[in-house]
């Protein structure tokens, strides 16, 4: 008999049949009684003080129902605690174009346009910053965009850990480089969308494309001045979040406070331009760094430095440049590292968590590195990862706890499946092969709100008819958490997930569950799963053991049976079991939770709870591109990637979201970028902003490598976010070996690409040596 009936085999995803038949409703789709439409005003501004505000002549408009600015929601908010820095309309000074200064409820999507027209605002423009490195400089406080703010500079931190002075002077080789990294936005198909109903009883229901439920419903009691008991937050299914949706975004916040004000249900549904400058992406990262290596390839010392721009406001801003630090670490053994991070306020829309969260950026300068480090020791780019590799179980120099580790086998199967060893430096010139490794985390160790309550709770209740009802506070954002939790269930149970009903991320019917986010829901949420169904399993054994006439421990359920282990024959069926059971003892419910082991949490130093995870994923990527070297014209062919699940729950779903973090990151690699003219984005639309389709995206071939984790449900850990960063230096990577330049700014653009020959042939002129850097790349 195979180990397990459910686990790891392939499963459409529960809700696929509602989204392919258009029966699922997403929040834009919804439409109740006496429904008004929100739209929101946006400041042409990048920096003003605010005047005054005259909304006279929009109130007096017939058929707008309310219109709200600051005075109405005075209350900040933020995602972070330490950032509550942003208020839903502004009242003192607007910090970018776009920033929000007030919204109206109308009877139809033209009048509330022909309102916001009516709106007066008087503005005292004030100079603007747009650069991170030039908001550094401004030291004139008047100019701060916050004036609490210091040289605009939203936090930093600065890490040491283990000897770096001496690890350079061990170092036989050391190599400097300063890498960019463009600014990138989630561009999920669904915009955002919230309909918020004001209830008789004075209640407020609030359904919302988000990430984060209870995140939300913390939030509106604290803006709309109204206990948490009196919000209900439903999440409808959600088109897209890549963590743009996992802070709460104004319009949320903006159709609640006109509902409430109008006492009518309100719906805002953005515009793609709206979406573009609610942004909350990936920043822009200017990094240094430094690397020292012993001339057999073991790194002895790093030194980093990081400046994000992190826009207006705080966001997950801290976490994003802890992050970027942090998690240097748990991937390859350093011994001894420095880190400097800075978070930078400039006039645009804030920057937040993407795909990878934090991470990307630093390991696309780190795996570039790395390569250039290989090429001076005269070592394989592949051997000189090996020869940095952890030996897990283990805890890092900045106490980051390793407890299943399966980079070794990824790069062994890439390097085996890509026919590495032939093509490496030996393919015709403009033909190239690179290659990067990445990881992530399974889910953040500590809680966003620290508190001591369990990370996520499930409830399991079984009805007369034998049906299964699972109730979960995790949010399914199009990665497949609500099909892993089904199948878990099914699993210990011993029935078909047929039977299983999934009712989720609903804050009135469904227990706490911090949000989609940082990857934690398969190991958390399916952690809080397992647990509940063994507690319902046990009370079942336990009444069917007395029906069969034997010890508990001796059942097992499977196939939709409960039946002894010693001998078959003797079973119950699941239904047969379920009557048994309440006749025993009434209704069948069971509770599950989950919160991370204490020695997972980190260190203690300031910024050690950003990086601490119960598992880490690792992946290895080989990519194949070819350029032309007439034109600089870039085109990624084949993408070979190994990502370390721990356990394919199930491999379906696994491999979708491997292949999606690979695309997103082939995106961000190769030609996605948002463009700014003093604070005006000039590329806001999907048009402009040029996402791949399929035909640029190359062929995508993916290995899944299952180390089992010892402490992840059924061995399982992340899979949706730590393929990400390895694509974009393994196409970095690829380019040298194809033309042999090295592009350490991203997007690789055409452009770049042929600067960088022009340059390279220029400095080879003189000399007439023609074939300088390494292989065929080298060759003009």
């Amino acid at each position: 008999m195979a180990e397990f009936s459910v686990i790891g085999k392939p499963m459409p995803m529960t809700d696929a049949r509602a989204k392919v038949t258009g029966l699922g409703k997403y929040t834009d789709d919804l439409v109740v009684p006496g429904m008004l439409v929100g739209k929101m005003l946006h400041s042409p501004y990048p920096h003003a003080r605010i005047q005054r505000i005259d909304t006279t002549r929009a109130e007096a408009l017939p058929g707008v129902k309310a219109v709200a600015t600051g005075r109405d929601a005075p209350n900040p908010y933020g995602i972070l605690p330490i950032g509550h820095d942003e208020r839903v309309f502004q009242t003192d000074k607007v910090r970018y174009i776009g920033d929000n200064v007030a919204a109206v409820a109308a009877t139809s999507a033209e009048l509330a346009e022909q309102a916001l027209a009516l709106i007066e605002v008087e503005y005292e423009p004030l100079p603007a910053v747009f650069d991170p490195l030039a908001a550094m400089q401004v030291e004139n406080p008047e100019h701060w965009i916050h004036s609490n703010k210091p040289r605009n500079i939203e936090k930093e931190y600065h890490h040491v850990f283990g000897d770096v002075a001496r690890g350079f002077a061990e170092a036989e080789i050391v190599h400097a480089e300063r890498f960019y990294a463009g600014e990138v936005t989630h561009a999920a198909m669904e915009p955002h969308a919230t309909l918020a109903v004001w209830e008789p009883e004075e209640r407020l229901t609030v359904y919302s494309s988000t990430q984060v439920p209870y995140y939300l419903q913390r939030t509106l009691s604290n803006v709309c001045e109204m206990p948490m008991s009196r919000i209900r937050v439903v999440k409808p299914l959600v088109g897209g979040g890549f963590g743009g949706k996992s802070e709460v975004i104004p319009l949320e916040v903006a159709a609640a406070v006109l509902a409430k004000k109008a006492r009518r249900p309100v719906k805002i549904t953005y515009t793609r331009e709206e979406v573009f400058y609610a942004h909350r992406g990936r920043p822009i990262s200017y990094i240094d760094l430094k690397v020292g290596i012993t001339r057999e390839g073991r790194i002895t010392a790093v030194e980093a430095r990081m400046v994000q721009d992190g826009g207006a406001y705080c966001g997950y801003g801290p976490v994003t440049v802890l992050y970027s630090g942090n998690l240097l670490h748990a991937i390859y053994d350093i011994p001894a590292a420095r880190y400097d991070g800075y978070r930078v306020l400039t006039n645009k829309p804030a920057c937040g968590a993407m795909r990878g969260h934090g991470t990307v950026n630093m390991r696309f300068a780190f795996e570039c590195m790395l390569d250039v480090l290989a090429e001076m020791a005269g070592l394989d780019p592949a051997e000189l990862r090996r020869r940095n590799l952890l030996r897990a179980p283990c805890v890092t120099a900045n106490q980051l706890r390793v407890t299943s580790y399966g980079l070794p086998e990824c790069i062994e199967r890439v390097v085996e499946r890509s026919g590495w060893a032939a093509k490496r430096g030996k393919l015709p010139f403009g033909r190239g092969i690179g290659m990067a490794c990445s990881h992530y985390v399974s889910g953040a160790a500590n809680p966003i709100i620290r508190s001591n309550l369990p990370h996520t709770t499930v409830y399991i209740k079984v009805d007369r008819d034998a049906g299964i009802t699972v109730y979960t506070g995790a949010s399914e954002i199009g990665q497949g958490s609500d099909t892993i939790q089904v199948q878990i269930v099914a699993e210990v149970l011993g029935v078909r997930p047929e039977r299983i009903r999934l009712v989720a991320a609903d804050t009135e019917l469904t227990p706490v569950d911090l949000g989609s986010y940082s990857s934690r829901v398969t190991f958390m949420a399916g952690n809080a799963c397992l647990e509940a169904a063994r507690n319902l399993r046990t009370q079942l054994f336990e009444a069917a053991a007395k029906k069969l006439g034997c010890a508990p421990e001796a059942l097992q359920a499977r196939e939709e049976r409960i039946f002894s282990r010693h001998d078959p024959q003797r079973a119950l069926s699941f239904e047969e079991a379920v009557a048994t059971a309440l006749e025993a003892q009434g209704t069948l419910v069971a509770k599950g939770t989950y919160a991370p082991p204490e020695e997972a949490r980190g260190g203690t130093f300031k910024g050690a709870g950003v990086g601490p995870s119960p598992a880490y994923s690792y992946s290895a990527q080989t990519a194949e591109v070819s350029v032309d070297p007439e034109t600089g014209q870039l085109t990624v062919h084949r993408i070979v990637v190994a990502h370390d699940c721990g356990r394919a729950l199930n491999p379906l779903t696994v491999e979708g979201q491997v292949e999606g973090s690979v695309y997103m990151g082939f995106g961000q690699a190769v030609q996605e970028e948002m463009l700014w003219r003093n604070g005006r984005l000039m590329n806001p639309s999907l048009l402009e902003y040029r996402i791949p389709t399929t035909l640029e995206t190359p062929l995508i071939e993916s290995i899944l490598v299952e180390s089992q984790d010892p402490e992840g449900p059924f061995g399982a850990k992340e899979a949706g976010e730590g393929s990400l960063a390895a694509t974009l230096p393994a196409i970095a990577s690829a380019v040298y070996d194809a033309v042999g330049v090295r592009i350490h700014s991203l997007p690789i653009t055409p452009e770049k690409i042929l600067a960088a020959l022009q340059e390279k042939q220029r400095r080879a002129a003189p000399s007439q040596t023609g074939n300088s850097g390494g292989h065929s790349g080298g060759r003009p």
